[in-house]
């Protein structure tokens, strides 16, 4: 350990008697803090815990152990609980083993089912792959969600997940069946992971980037996720200090760490760490304390009973404020030589330091309280039935039963402002915001700190990258479209005057190469189902809570209704998206579509983003594939390829709280293609992004084309600021300028000629002389008649929620090009569906309002 001077440590303490902000450098100052420097450090941690109005408690879980699976693809150190097959009875405990774990804890009052096992198993070791495939699993998260509902159904105890390294997917499928999960951080240092002999030296799942992207994902996800450092494996103060910052910086952003654990390394025999000391209970208390200070008084910290000997007062003086789980009946499995120590006696030294023992359960009070978006719908029973109603701790005299577990029974009653889609041009929504803006897209403060590329201010355009030889660039574009570089594109979007008036003349000599004159336009109708949604989209100005006044859910017969409603009117196009309804099953996407498909049977059901599909196939535990391949079955027949926004993680994390990875999008959209669905492709842009966001982003359609073939189209949405979180936060700017609009849009047509031939405009976010604009530079479409359109106008677009055909043609006219009439995949309409269109002039008499005069 690194000697620091007596003048740094005062230093560093006197911030912390003042409640200054501590920085690296001075916490690992104080995590060296020994006798009676540690005496003033740990007075300030019990200081700033108490600041949080606990009220002198100290909480602790009742607990089973369940250990699932002793197998695991890594290789740690230090770990006694991963073995080998041939150690082990079976590869798995066996349904009527944990049902029978469950039940005893059940009988001695434990409220919490603590699931750990080893990560992944069945990569490594061919006894576990064969006792999976045996029971019907087909990994072991499918066997984890499964048992996690019997113990639910059976038993009553909530289950807390701890399977190592989740994905954000993985996060989606576990969530519905577990209140909360867990993983260890441990260290954020490389060295421990890779170098040879270090003890996470050949462990997959140990990599500091990879655990911390984990801590993200069960924040995007809003899972209440459990956490922690464990000190005194190797690493230095430096890495101890920089691992709680790390844990500190998701936790503001997200919101979702319901508490850290500051655990100690206890070396233990026939283990290769077996010779080494163990972390001293000073040094354990120093980090505690330094935890607190650094993540301050609403952070739940927990050290474990088991591993601090006799001092459980010293670890209270430190400013922990819960014991974690303890268990009457399982031993810590983990450290089976630490049996937990006995309830009663727990209680008794929590009160001889002057606080009061009680119980929690797995979730946090706070999480329980707060309900949605937290706790999964299908929970709420099974909390509710052990939760004090007033507090979030857990009831004693709460009965320990089974309740079913199941998906919602459809969801479908229609609810609050169905005539949104009409009322939105007329009274307008009610709020500018949701009512939970300051917390429900985690912390603002923190989250700048994420942007890519920081304008400068929040009306700047953004940085263009390199930005090459303008020139030059055209030269090439000219020459060979789909060779320009990063570079030579990003320059071409900084293209102005005389420069973007030959990017545009480019571009639409290449429309007219590619498509002919022709301005094409499909008559078809929204149908947005529902608006409300958790999922945070720091963008989006339509999701709503269920409980707030513009939030509504449409009845099946609703959506069957305005269906009918648009193929009267001509429409051979039904677009359907909705938000990401807490209570709806994954089986509703198909009732959906089947509902539209038995009312109009010829309607096109182009509908259910990447998002969407995600959703579905995580509530249905069926793969993307087997989901897909039942949607086309229900009517599905094309899928719009929204939620792209800019597929570049980066980006994305910025503009939204949790919704799918770039990866999962790509996932889901090339599966769509390969099981016979085409898409469409999307970006969205003028926010937080760079133009080289936007060259990468179009060059990476490009490459799914190529690969598939089953991008119809490619659209380009600027982003509509007005009613938008994250400009009324002050983080994005107010969507692109003009030039930018002209440029980008011609640029696409360049970059995707030869792969994708149809280049969409929104006239929805564009002004009607934009579109006129960005016809003459390489676009060929105008999307749809609409009928409704409710996602933009709530954000704050003044072009209205539909265009009649009549209006349609007024706008293209002054171009001297022919307008189009066409199909969903780009064919001509039947002649009876254009007379029927003809005469409604596109769009369904029910939405047509007289828009008010401002």
């Amino acid at each position: 350990m690194t000697q620091v001077s007596d003048s740094a440590l005062r230093r560093a303490l006197a911030r912390a008697r003042d409640g200054k902000a501590l920085d690296l450098t001075e916490a690992t100052v104080l995590l060296q803090a020994r006798d009676e420097h540690l005496d003033t450090l740990l007075e300030h941690a019990s200081r700033v815990r108490d600041a949080n109005g606990r009220d002198g408690v100290i909480t602790y879980s009742k607990k089973v152990f369940i250990p699932l699976t002793r197998l695991c693809r890594d290789r740690c150190g230090y770990c006694t609980f991963a073995t080998a097959p041939g150690k082990l009875p079976a590869a798995f405990l066996g349904p009527d083993e944990v049902l029978e774990i469950a039940r005893q804890g059940a009988a001695m009052g434990c409220k919490e089912a603590l699931f750990t096992l080893g990560d992944r198993p069945e990569d490594r070791w061919h006894q576990a792959r064969t006792w999976l495939d045996a029971h019907g699993y087909d990994d072991t998260l499918s066997y984890v969600r499964a048992m996690a509902i019997r113990v639910l159904e059976e038993t009553g105890l909530l289950p807390h997940l701890n399977p190592g390294v989740l994905s954000w997917r993985d996060f989606q499928r576990l969530k519905p069946v577990a209140p909360s999960m867990g993983m260890m951080l441990e260290t954020t240092s490389r060295r421990l992971f890779e170098e040879k002999g270090q003890p996470h030296y050949g462990s997959p799942d140990k990599d500091p980037a990879v655990r911390l992207r984990v801590l993200e994902d069960a924040g995007r996800s809003n899972v209440p996720f459990t956490t922690g450092i464990l000190i005194g494996i190797g690493e230095t103060i430096e890495d101890r200090a920089e691992s709680i910052f790390a844990m500190r910086r998701v936790a503001r952003e997200y919101g979702g760490i319901q508490e850290v654990i500051v655990q100690n390394f206890r070396a233990k025999q026939d283990t290769a760490m077996r010779g080494l000391p163990d972390a001293s209970l000073q040094e354990l208390a120093a980090t505690i304390a330094v935890t607190r200070l650094v993540l301050g008084p609403k952070t739940h910290i927990q050290a474990p009973p088991n591993l601090v000997d006799d001092e459980y007062a010293l670890m209270i003086r430190a400013g922990i404020d819960d014991w974690g789980g303890v268990s009457p009946l399982t031993p810590d499995h983990v450290n089976p030589e630490r049996p937990w120590p006995n309830i009663d006696e727990l209680a008794a030294r929590t009160a001889a330091a002057g606080f009061e023992l009680r119980e929690r359960l797995t979730i946090y009070p706070e999480y329980v309280l707060a309900g949605e978006p937290w706790l999964d719908p299908r929970l709420f029973a099974h909390v509710s039935a052990l939760a004090d109603p007033d507090t979030g701790l857990a009831r004693q005299d709460a009965p320990l039963v089974g309740r079913p577990w199941q998906e919602p029974d459809g969801g479908f009653d229609a609810s609050g402002r169905t005539d949104l889609h009409v009322e939105v041009d007329t009274s307008g929504r009610t709020n500018d915001r949701r009512d939970d803006f300051d917390n429900v897209y985690g912390d603002w403060d923190a989250l700048r700190d994420r942007l890519p590329t920081a304008p400068s201010g929040r009306d700047a355009a953004p940085a263009v990258g390199v930005m090459g030889d303008v020139a030059e660039a055209l030269r090439q574009a000219e020459r060979a479209p789909a060779s320009l570089t990063d570079a030579q594109a990003a320059a071409l979007l900084g293209a102005d005057g005389d420069a973007l008036e030959e990017l545009a003349r480019l571009a639409d000599h290449l429309r007219r190469e590619a498509v002919g004159d022709d301005v094409t336009y499909v008559v078809n109708r929204n149908i947005n189902f529902t608006n409300v949604c958790y999922t945070g989209c720091r963008f989006c100005a339509f999701a709503q809570r269920r409980t707030d006044a513009d939030a509504y859910t449409l009845s099946l017969d609703q959506v069957a209704d305005r269906a009918q409603e648009g193929w009267e009117a001509g429409a051979t196009e039904v677009c359907m998206q909705g938000g990401i309804h807490p209570d709806l099953p994954g089986s509703a996407y198909f009732d959906i579509a089947r509902a539209v498909k038995a009312r109009t049977p010829d309607m096109h059901v182009h509908a259910f983003s990447p998002m969407e599909v995600i959703n579905g196939a995580s509530r249905t535990n069926l793969s993307v594939e087997d989901w897909l391949t039942a949607a086309r079955e229900a009517g599905v027949d094309s899928l719009p390829g929204t939620a792209a926004e800019i597929l570049d993680d980066d980006v994305r994390w910025v503009l939204t709280k949790g919704k799918l990875p770039a990866k999962e999008w790509v996932d889901v959209i090339t599966t769509a293609h390969r099981v016979g669905i085409p898409t469409t492709s999307t970006m969205m842009y003028g926010h937080v992004d760079t133009h080289l966001h936007w060259v990468r982003h179009i060059k990476l359609i490009r490459s799914i084309q190529e690969r598939t073939g089953g991008f119809s189209e490619f659209v380009l949405l600027p982003f509509v600021h007005h009613s938008a979180p994250i400009y009324l936060a002050g983080i994005a700017r107010p969507g692109p300028t003009a030039r930018e609009n002209r440029a980008v849009h011609a640029l696409a047509r360049i970059l995707l000629h030869g792969a994708i031939d149809n280049i969409q405009c929104s006239w929805v976010k564009l002004r009607d002389d934009l579109c006129r604009q960005v016809l003459q530079g390489g676009v060929n479409d105008l999307g749809g008649t609409l009928m409704e359109e409710t996602i933009s106008r709530m954000a704050g677009s003044e072009n209205g929620s539909y265009k009649t055909i009549t209006e349609i043609g007024e706008m293209v006219a002054p171009t001297g090009r022919q307008l189009r009439q066409r199909t969903t995949e780009y064919g001509t309409p039947s002649a009876e569906r254009l007379a029927a269109s003809a005469a409604s002039d596109g769009v369904c008499r029910s939405v047509r309002r007289t828009l008010p005069v401002v």
